[in-house]
């Protein structure tokens, strides 16, 4: 399979096999009007496999949102078809309006207009509370709206 390289724009790459078509979607890639490439199940040394993301566009995507979702994607920034800047994701402390309180007594499920706010408090077990209630989430792109 040969997939052309791009001239200005993103690569999100060292994404974790099968949560690819997520991140597409949730990045609204299925219907842009550039050429972008969804790679699945690709071979990797370090991942065994891994799927990977090219857009041949400059986009204005929310790093820490896709932190939140694998912490071991690598986005690389492409100009003039060369890599310029490599960007080394990690869970953010903080994430607001990614993922929606399940408590059903949650201030967030009762009120409108509330952000749904999430800090990071065990950054090994990738636990997120709602700043709210404090119910705990796992990071991963399952939770995210």
């Amino acid at each position: 399979m040969t997939v052309q390289k791009i001239k200005n724009g993103i690569v999100i790459d060292h994404i974790r096999a099968g949560t690819g078509p997520r991140i597409f979607n949730w990045l609204k890639l299925d219907s842009a009007p550039f050429c972008v490439a969804l790679i699945m199940n690709a071979p990797s040394n370090a991942m065994g496999k891994k799927d990977i993301i090219k857009i041949d566009n400059v986009l204005d995507i929310d790093y820490s949102v896709l932190g939140f979702i694998d912490p071991n994607i690598t986005v690389n920034l492409v100009e003039a078809e060369h890599v310029v800047k490599k960007i080394q994701l990690s869970l953010p402390a903080k994430v607001e309006n990614v993922i929606r309180c399940r408590n059903p007594r949650c201030i967030t499920s009762s009120e409108t207009g509330i952000p749904h706010s999430f800090k990071l408090v065990d950054r090994r077990r990738a636990e997120y509370a709602c700043e709210y209630c404090d119910e705990l989430y796992r990071a991963g792109i399952g939770d995210v709206l």
